[in-house]
């Protein structure tokens, strides 16, 4: 089958969305389909080839339109440049369509649907206010695909036909996180301290990722643990060190290669999975790339018990804890400190737990869907 998968990215992004659709497009081409990623050609500061950024095996073709960019120009014109930047694209997307011989269209822009050939949907998040021209995308696509039970809950309610809606949580690449080195080895190659219990973070500075209630609750860590936070756009980073410049029991370390990830969780006593309680996309619609990582690390877990995380974990996989709540937050990496037969325990539920999670089987389960 001939797959187009348009998404309206910059690629590479340090962002997550642009290694879950990497991964997606590797995983449906590693099962026989051909698949092509059509993304906007954009001003990136990244220049490193897709491929080699992501450490995926070219096993599929990526096609760049033109497309009026200006998103520079966001902090002084604001969502125009990016509404712009989508129509000019999707007018790209569409021209380029007439001329391709293809089986079916994938994306994750909802007002990517083309007429005549079958069009399906990855949904990841919805609007803070459901309007009618949202009902009409969705209505358009002959499938969506959702990360979590309450995404299709909502689907439902707007009146689209539960068969076409299937549940699809994210993914992880199992084999990229099986390192079979210790966790000294790790920390050295990092060159991260030996002597130290370190509280691994991965992701994000958003408000909503939680990183802040992590940074808060590194005051009631014993004196001989660290938080370690990896990741964060520069300028996030750079505000979250400010934030931050007195706390003498944190280590920033900033954005790094997805490649090493592996090694930071590899090296980690404890994982932690913040998010804030305070937005919907944190309470019901995230899929965190970073979990089902965790997961795989064999490290053990603590994260805000949620709605969207509880559809993944539970508390014979991980340690749960009241959202935006650094005490709490606290209490629950102490209590894996301090108990290794629980932490043994919960670490290696996730890890099997974690086999049903590969992209492989993501993969495999929306071709089915798709096919039926």
């Amino acid at each position: 089958m001939k797959i187009i998968y348009l998404a309206n990215v910059r690629m590479p992004t340090e962002k997550a969305h642009g290694l879950q659709i990497m991964k997606m497009c590797q995983a449906f081409a590693a099962l026989g389909h051909d698949v092509e990623l059509v993304v906007p050609r954009r001003l990136n500061n990244l220049s490193a080839d897709s491929f080699e950024y992501y450490g995926q095996p070219g096993n599929f073709k990526i096609t760049r339109l033109p497309c009026l960019d200006l998103i520079f120009m966001d902090k002084l014109v604001g969502n125009l440049v990016f509404w712009l930047a989508t129509m000019t694209f999707l007018i790209s997307c569409k021209s380029y369509l007439l001329f391709k011989k293809y089986d079916i269209v994938y994306t994750r822009e909802e007002q990517f649907f083309t007429l005549g050939k079958p069009s399906y949907l990855e949904l990841h998040t919805l609007p803070n206010k459901i309007r009618f021209y949202h009902r009409f995308f969705w209505c358009r696509f002959k499938k969506i695909i959702v990360l979590t039970k309450y995404l299709k809950k909502i689907l439902e309610e707007q009146g689209i036909d539960s068969g076409k809606i299937s549940v699809a949580p994210d993914g992880v690449d199992l084999h990229e996180f099986d390192l079979k080195i210790s966790q000294a080895e790790a920390r050295r190659r990092l060159s991260l301290p030996q002597d130290k219990k370190l509280i691994v973070y991965t992701g994000h500075l958003y408000g909503w990722k939680g990183a802040q209630t992590l940074a808060d609750a590194a005051q009631y860590l014993p004196a001989d643990a660290i938080a370690v936070f990896v990741g964060g756009t520069a300028e996030d980073v750079e505000k979250f060190r400010q934030a931050n410049a007195s706390n003498k029991n944190i280590l920033i370390v900033g954005h790094q290669p997805h490649n090493l990830m592996p090694f930071y969780l590899k090296a980690a006593d404890v994982l932690v999975l913040p998010n804030s309680g305070k937005k919907k996309i944190s309470q019901f619609y995230t899929s965190p790339l970073k979990l089902f990582e965790y997961m795989a690390s064999g490290a053990p877990i603590v994260a805000s018990d949620l709605p969207a995380i509880r559809e993944i974990l539970n508390e014979n996989n991980s340690v749960l804890v009241n959202p935006d709540n650094s005490e709490a937050l606290a209490d629950g990496m102490n209590n894996i400190l301090v108990n290794d037969q629980m932490a043994a325990n919960i670490s290696l539920q996730a890890l099997k737990e974690s086999q049903e999670y590969s992209w492989s089987k993501r993969a495999e389960k929306i071709i089915n869907f798709i096919n039926h």
